[in-house]
């Protein structure tokens, strides 16, 4: 099997040649996690030239990542970054929670995009952040389109930072090695030391938990899928 083909910027530059000025990428990082914030990054690259390195950020080694992020900010024309907190995202539901976070993401841009490159099937755009804004979907477009990989490289970092933070608070739960994830050193951690405040407390996990007195608030939409290891 050859190399994988690094992301490009044609999609971009076919917008920017109708005349569209501010093309956006957007990603989000957390949304399967069991603790800590859902994040999305959003940025806005220039086409005359670019970084080296950049992926879909899951392809990236975390010292990669780290090693890329301030080049990437510095090479950005505009990039945001906006969150949804774990009380939000059970009181919302993940789909509401990740428009929150999307819109909180625009709003820290000094301009409002005209197009918003988006992974996957489910616009979470439209309706949202800016009626403004046309969404344009691409399935698997962290690995193939530049804009939406720098925005993944973007949330990631910055997601994984303050998970790190909060390894610092809770030690026993590993979240500098898991960031919120599951995995079976998290669930270890949840049955000898309980949920932490940064817990997503309306997912099915907590239904397993042996410690007394916890119920999992039927609140929102949030579900338990997340296929991250440790």
């Amino acid at each position: 099997m050859g190399r994988r083909r690094p992301p490009g910027s044609a999609i971009e530059r076919s917008y920017r040649g109708r005349g569209v000025r501010w093309i956006v990428g957007v990603d989000e990082v957390g949304r399967g996690a069991w603790a800590g914030p859902l994040t999305i990054g959003v940025a806005a690259i220039p086409l005359d030239r670019r970084v080296n390195g950049i992926r879909d950020s899951k392809l990236l080694r975390e010292a990669t990542r780290e090693r890329l992020f301030d080049r990437i900010v510095g090479w950005c024309e505009a990039w945001s970054i906006g969150h949804a907190s774990p009380a939000e995202c059970d009181a919302l539901g993940m789909s509401e929670a990740q428009r929150l976070a999307t819109r909180r993401a625009f709003d820290a841009l000094p301009f409002v995009p005209e197009v918003a490159l988006t992974d996957g099937r489910w616009d979470f755009v439209a309706g949202g952040p800016t009626g403004a804004t046309a969404t344009h979907l691409l399935v698997g477009g962290d690995a193939t389109c530049l804009s939406i990989a720098t925005a993944s490289i973007l949330a990631k970092v910055t997601r994984d930072r303050i998970m790190r933070r909060y390894a610092d608070e809770f030690p026993a739960h590993s979240f500098d090695t898991n960031k919120g994830y599951p995995c079976p050193r998290h669930r270890m951690a949840l049955d000898g030391y309980g949920p932490t405040s940064i817990h997503r407390r309306s997912w099915v996990f907590m239904d397993s938990l042996i410690w007394p007195g916890l119920r999992r608030p039927a609140v929102g939409s949030a579900t338990s899928a997340g296929r991250q290891g440790c």
